[in-house]
């Protein structure tokens, strides 16, 4: 399974509010590469960590592709860069953030891609959408499903599920 983490919480000058951006992003990840299999409902979060800055609408897709991590991530980052996305400083609000969460349970550490996504099991707005979309889904190293991690974090993180 490949889960594929998308977020934003700045308006783009092309599609205006971030919901619309990030619906438009995921439109333009279907090509003949990538397959985008299932979506999540978008979700409304709080930045993590707590800062001053608008909250996030975040939502995890699964998708088939014969790309290999490396490649996929690639594509990931040329469609952030086509919807205006300016890398800076870590945690910065953003126009779209594309994260590859899992790549069929590989575990990769290198300067450009860590996976799974080293902080995935910390993230409510990463958690819910996973188990939602991929309820047997287990964390590549802990062996947990997303519910099991969820039950372990701290509720002070707020995500609150958008009506689809």
């Amino acid at each position: 399974m490949i889960l594929i983490g998308i977020g934003g919480n700045l308006p783009s000058p092309r599609f205006g509010l971030p919901i619309d951006t990030l619906s438009a992003a995921l439109a333009a990840l279907e090509t003949e590469d990538v397959k985008v299999l299932e979506r999540s409902a978008w979700y409304h979060t709080e930045p993590v960590p707590r800062s001053e800055q608008p909250w996030f609408i975040n939502a995890v897709v699964s998708v088939a592709t014969q790309l290999g991590p490396e490649r996929l991530l690639a594509a990931l980052q040329a469609t952030e860069a086509q919807f205006g996305r300016v890398r800076g400083e870590l945690n910065a609000s953003r126009v779209l953030d594309l994260d590859i969460l899992d790549y069929r349970a590989e575990r990769t550490d290198t300067p450009s891609l860590v996976l799974p996504h080293p902080r995935l099991h910390q993230r409510r707005f990463v958690l819910l959408p996973i188990a939602e979309i991929a309820p047997d889904w287990r964390h590549p190293i802990l062996a947990l499903t997303a519910q099991q991690l969820l039950a372990r974090l701290s509720s002070d993180q707020q995500v609150a599920r958008l009506p689809c």
